[in-house]
Parts: C-alpha cells; structure tokens; sequence
C-alpha cells in the first residue's frame, strides 16, 4: 500500500529558490531528507504529508499527530527506520 507519512519540517537542507528545496523531516526522531518542491509555502515547525521521498502538502499538527497514531498503531510504519 502507497502511503503518505507525516512528519515535521525541521530544517530546509538545501534551497535552489523558494521552489526548488529539501529539507529534513521528523517522523517522531526518525529523520528523513525529504523534497520540499510540492510545498513552497512549507515552513521549519509545520507538519507535511511526505509519500516517497517528498513533502505533498502541509497540515495541522493535531491532524499529523492522530495520523502519526493510527499509522503507528496498524504497523504501518515500519519501514521508516531501514537506512534509505
């Protein structure tokens, strides 16, 4: 199953323009390098959706926190903390 994940932008890593970024997410201390350039409205502290490697929109935290919970609680997050 595709699934989007999410985490919280903790640093932009990487800025070509406002487009073209990375950055680094936190999905509950498991930190990732996402793509930023869905979402160049996204700023350090908000919560995005990210589905393969990049960040697809951004949401509120109590949202990214019961999502977080759910995925959590169905297994589904396993594969977050195997090396990329």
């Amino acid at each position: 199953m595709c699934l989007s994940i999410p985490g919280k932008l903790i640093e932009v890593t990487n800025e070509l323009d406002k487009t073209f970024r990375t950055g680094k997410v936190s999905f509950d201390g498991i930190i990732k390098e996402v793509s930023l350039t869905l979402v160049p409205e996204a700023n350090i502290g908000d919560y995005v959706m990210v589905h393969v490697g990049a960040a697809i929109s951004v949401i509120d935290e109590d949202e990214a926190k019961k999502t977080f919970d759910i995925l959590m609680q169905l297994g589904e997050l396993n594969d977050l903390d195997n090396p990329e």
